[in-house]
């Protein structure tokens, strides 16, 4: 598994402007995350040749993302591009190629992380399971899409965290 994390800034190396976010982006552990995504790739079937990048962005790149990619205005938690279009592999047949990339806004994680009631890091292991469920060709437009999706989330983070998931903070 490879996996290229991207922090636009280090806790400590944030604008002036930013100093308010400074624990949004310390809660982001990238060991913990590599973790989390190896458990992923090995529940959902995925070789070890399989290649996932991660950038973490401050609000105004992320707005800037979401206007180009989605046409919505304003920054949102996660966005995800995939590259091959992959889906689950089996025991099998592993599937194998490039994931895509992930991007995480800290700023609005933390928001959303207070909002649900738990903690920043637990909201990023939120982002990052649905990010890859993204890639993966998962949806949540449709009801039943939705169901599919947020258990399979559900499921995924509850084994790697040996308790239950934390809320969902997006419908």
């Amino acid at each position: 598994m490879t996996v290229d994390i991207d922090m636009q800034y280090e806790p400590h190396e944030l604008p002036e402007e930013q100093s308010g976010d400074r624990d949004a982006w310390a809660a982001y552990d990238p060991q913990r995350q590599r973790a989390l995504i190896g458990h992923c790739f090995t529940r959902l079937h995925l070789a070890d040749s399989v290649e996932l990048s991660i950038a973490l962005v401050d609000e105004e790149e992320m707005a800037r993302l979401h206007m180009e990619w989605m046409d919505l205005p304003g920054p949102t938690d996660v966005l995800s591009f995939p590259m091959d279009e992959l889906s689950a592999g089996t025991a099998e047949t592993p599937a194998d190629g490039t994931l895509g990339d992930i991007v995480l806004c800290p700023p609005v994680a933390a928001r959303q992380a207070q909002a649900a009631g738990h903690s920043t890091e637990d909201e990023f292991f939120l982002l990052t399971v649905h990010g890859i469920l993204h890639l993966l060709g998962h949806d949540h437009a449709e009801d039943q899409e939705r169901q599919v999706m947020f258990d399979l989330q559900r499921d995924l983070l509850t084994s790697f965290l040996g308790r239950p998931a934390p809320t969902e903070t997006m419908r």
